[in-house]
């Protein structure tokens, strides 16, 4: 990989600011066993706000990970289902992220709650608050 890859307007970059959005990979991966409406979108996700689902959406439309397909009845009905290109991102690096979590997520979760070894109280210390 070269170095202009990770420039402001590169294609890594693209894929990766994907992941810096907490609900994207899991809008995704939600979808990825099959089409849903926003409210089962919503239900089968569980833990996040109107908000931050509409802005997911958007943010996957416009990157041409997914379909919004409006269906002409009464009531009306919205269905998002994965594109092709969404349907590659979940197969790929969404899948290979967990299965690293599945191998690796309690030694992440051990290494965030481990005491500090240099706080001489031994309790947990913020590494934001260190000085």
């Amino acid at each position: 990989m070269d170095r202009d890859e990770f420039v402001a307007d590169c294609r890594v970059r693209a894929v990766t600011d994907l992941f810096a959005h907490t609900w994207d990979p899991v809008v995704l991966f939600t979808l990825s066993a099959g089409p849903h409406r926003r409210r089962e979108l919503r239900d089968a996700i569980g833990g996040i706000s109107d908000k931050v689902l509409t802005q997911a959406l958007h943010r996957l439309l416009s990157s041409g990970l997914i379909d919004r397909r409006a269906h002409a009845e009464a009531p009306p009905r919205v269905v998002y289902a994965l594109t092709g290109l969404g349907q590659s991102l979940v197969d790929g690096p969404i899948s290979a992220l967990g299965r690293w979590a599945e191998e690796h997520g309690d030694e992440l979760l051990d290494a965030q709650e481990r005491k500090d070894p240099f706080d001489p109280r031994g309790e947990a210390v913020d590494p934001l608050t260190i000085s």
